[in-house]
């Protein structure tokens, strides 16, 4: 029988685990939710500022790519010396990036606030890192679920973020807005601490050891591994282009001015069920296949958004099937490269396949105001974004899942 000692030793790993994913959450929803906002600050900028939404555009586009090419780099210093620096460094470095642009009087300073310094903290603060710790702490029938539910917490940043920022700019301005949202990423930087609290799992430690440049060349060689990155880039072109854009978009279409914010944060409460219902489905079913339908889906709701009549009920639809399918993509997606490559250097496979992603989050966010600016209209992104939908499920159907760990000596 068991003792009430053995009882408490038992359950001690699942409460660890617990807390990493509830640290997990707050971290992350404090960094999505502020990234989330960006797309209500580009009509303020124009009006208020007199700066051209091709500008704003580029910078929350530079942002997505500086996110991208720091995301290895990122991925690798928490493989090596753990999350909590890592957070902490990017949550400060987040929160300088939107003082800055809180206080912008030129492009210049929008681009290297919202831009640069923006990039640099959400890529320390979100999946790369994050879900990194996550997967090493949960076994690995239980990854793809932890993951999972760390990013649905993490969309509850989305839901609250987006309409207090609404909120506080319709209140005190923009600037005032940025300020509270740098708060935030201030205030959760010491859940960095909990990341690095349960340590590896027993199948991780038991990995075989490899180099990275070893291991990053033996990913970039498997056919798996990069139609994984190639589809991904659709998830971030697609994602982008219509976090940034969509508030402007629905202006163009006589919508209620705060609509806009109200899809937004409609999509973030939808995320937080569509991450947990990809993270339940990516441990019963093949992860491959679960995101080739969730491409499927995506690009139909999109297409059939554009093609609709546009209405209060019609927004409020799209921002739900959007919601249901928006970064349930990512537990997939790094479960997946877990599941081939193990988790020994996963911060560093899944920030490169990860930099594919933030590649296409660039052309979505600045291509909108780029198509914008010289059309007049959105629709030939629209176009192009649903039909990249079809492109990424016809890459990810094929992708071999078949783990591949092979032992490489490290030289002394």
């Amino acid at each position: 029988m068991m003792t009430a000692i053995e009882g408490r030793r038992l359950a001690t790993p699942g409460i660890q685990a617990g807390l990493v994913i509830l640290a997990g959450a707050l971290i992350m929803s404090a960094a999505m939710g502020s990234r989330q906002t960006f797309g209500l600050f580009i009509g303020p900028f124009s009006f208020d500022r007199g700066m051209p939404v091709t500008l704003t555009a580029f910078a929350i586009a530079l942002h997505n790519l500086v996110w991208g090419f720091t995301q290895p780099f990122a991925g690798a210093a928490a493989d090596r010396w753990g999350s909590a620096p890592v957070v902490a460094f990017g949550a400060v470095a987040f929160a300088a990036g939107l003082v800055l642009t809180a206080l912008a009087s030129s492009g210049l300073m929008l681009v290297l606030g919202l831009g640069i310094l923006v990039g640099i903290g959400i890529s320390c603060t979100t999946f790369g890192v994050v879900l990194t710790a996550l997967s090493r702490a949960a076994p690995p029938e239980k990854r793809s679920m932890a993951m999972g539910l760390a990013s649905a917490g993490g969309s509850l940043g989305q839901v609250l973020l987006v309409p207090l920022s609404q909120w506080v700019t319709d209140l005190s301005g923009t600037a005032a807005s940025l300020l509270v949202l740098a708060a935030c990423l201030l205030a959760v930087a010491p859940f960095g601490l909990v990341l690095d609290r349960q340590g590896q799992s027993a199948p991780a430690r038991a990995e075989p050891a490899m180099p990275l440049r070893a291991a990053v060349a033996r990913a970039l060689g498997h056919r798996g591994y990069r139609l994984l990155t190639l589809g991904f880039f659709t998830c971030g072109f697609q994602l982008a282009f219509i976090g940034t854009h969509l508030p402007n978009y629905l202006l163009l279409c006589h919508m209620p001015a705060g609509l806009g914010a109200t899809a937004l944060a409609l999509v973030g409460l939808f995320n937080m069920a569509g991450s947990w219902g990809c993270g339940w489905l990516g441990g019963r079913f093949r992860q491959q296949q679960v995101l080739g339908w969730l491409y499927l889906i995506r690009g139909a709701a999109i297409a059939a958004f554009f093609l609709a009549p546009k209405s209060e009920a019609s927004v409020v639809l799209f921002a739900a099937v959007m919601g249901l399918t928006w970064l349930g993509t990512v537990p997939l997606t790094s479960g997946l490269v877990a599941k081939v490559f193990g988790t020994r250097h996963l911060g560093t496979l899944f920030g490169v396949c990860f930099l594919s992603h933030q590649i296409g989050s660039f052309l979505g966010a600045w291509a909108g105001g780029f198509v914008f600016d010289v059309t007049g209209s959105y629709s030939l992104v629209w176009i192009a974004t649903a039909i990249a939908g079809l492109v990424a499920a016809a890459l990810h159907f094929p992708i071999d899942d078949r783990p591949v760990l092979v032992a490489v000596p490290v030289r002394p």
